[in-house]
This record gives C-alpha cells, sequence and structure tokens, in this order.
C-alpha cells in the first residue's frame, strides 16, 4: 500500500495536468486557437499525417499544466512532508529547477510518445479518438493507455533510477489510472470515449 502511494504522490502532477487538459481543450479558447500539428498535410497514402485532434496548442497546453502542477505539488510536498515518498526527489533536491525541469520534460515526452500511435492509426484508416474493432481495437485500447506513459515513466526510471520491475508497476498502474480517470471524464461528457 506505501509503495501504491509513493507512485500516487509522485504521479499526481502527471494526472492533473492530463485532466487539466482535457477540460482545456473543450473551450472556445481551445477552438479559436486549434492548429494541427501536421499542419493538415497528408502521407503519401493518402491520409492526414496526425489528423484534427493533435494540436499545437494541445500539445503546448499539456506541458504548461504539468510544469504549472509539478510545481505546485513540489510545494505541496515540502509543506506536508512528502517529499520522502516522491521518487523525482529521490536523488533531485524538490526546487523550482527540479519541478520545472520534470514537468517539462514529462509532459512534453507524454505528448511526443502519443504521436507514433496516431500517425499508425491514420496509416490504418482508424478514425481519430477512436481504437478500431476486433482484435486490432483490443490492440489500440491497451496502445492508447500506455503510449505516452512508456516514455514518461522511462524518464522518471533514468532521473530516479527505478528498477525494470519498478518502471512495469508505474506503467501498469497509470495504464489503470489512465483507464479510471478517461471513465470519469466520460461520465462527466468531457471525454467521449473511454
Amino acid at each position: 500500500m506505501k509503495t501504491i502511494c509513493s507512485m500516487y504522490i509522485t504521479m499526481l502532477p502527471l494526472i492533473l495536468g492530463g485532466v487539466a487538459n482535457m477540460v482545456f481543450t473543450k473551450t472556445s479558447f481551445y477552438r479559436a486557437h486549434r492548429y494541427p500539428i501536421d499542419r493538415y498535410r497528408v502521407f503519401r497514402d493518402g491520409k492526414r499525417v496526425l489528423g484534427d485532434h493533435k494540436t499545437v496548442s494541445g500539445f503546448c497546453s499539456m506541458i504548461v499544466f504539468v510544469v504549472f502542477f509539478q510545481m505546485l505539488w513540489g510545494l505541496a510536498c515540502r509543506t506536508w512532508g512528502l517529499e520522502a515518498y516522491n521518487e523525482w526527489y529521490t536523488r533531485c533536491h524538490n526546487g523550482l529547477w527540479t519541478n520545472v525541469c520534470s514537468g517539462f520534460l514529462t509532459g512534453l515526452v507524454y505528448m511526443l510518445c502519443e504521436l507514433p500511435n496516431s500517425f499508425l492509426k491514420r496509416r490504418l484508416g482508424i478514425a481519430e479518438g477512436k481504437t478500431g474493432r476486433g482484435w486490432t481495437g483490443g490492440i489500440f485500447f491497451v496502445i492508447d493507455q500506455i503510449d505516452s506513459l512508456v516514455g514518461v515513466f522511462w524518464i522518471l526510471a533514468v532521473c530516479a533510477r527505478l528498477s525494470f520491475g519498478r518502471y512495469l508497476a508505474y506503467l501498469f498502474l497509470g495504464a489503470v489510472t489512465h483507464i479510471v480517470v478517461n471513465m470519469i471524464l466520460h461520465r462527466l461528457k468531457i471525454r467521449k470515449n473511454i
């Protein structure tokens, strides 16, 4: 139980950043300023490279939200004596620079690791925000839950020198948490699909 609590203490800024970013993408400000990362370009197969859902503003706002929550949570961890449980601070001092850098890297890698999945889905003709049907849909459902987490927890594993087992535990817990958060956002009508 202590291990799971420690993992959630470490992951909380990413979770809050992801939720805040999802809420942000429903605002009129976002809709007015959304511009696709692929600049509406098509690949040689005639299909969009990434699609409309991968936007510059969504990419950048995820980074900003994670940095913000990482700084805020760093302050909270210091105030409430939780630093020993936050694995970002096992090798680095809980300071402004550490939190800005870890938040920036986490948000950046999270968004970068989503792009190959979107690229592959467009090649297979899977609609944006969907996973497909049959066994392909099952595979993409799993990939959708862990694609970004693979990179994020790799960064954490390198920075905190986590064991491979701990890395896999983060992936599993992160994927389960991702599904639960998506279900809640779907129920609140913030997200269209789980």
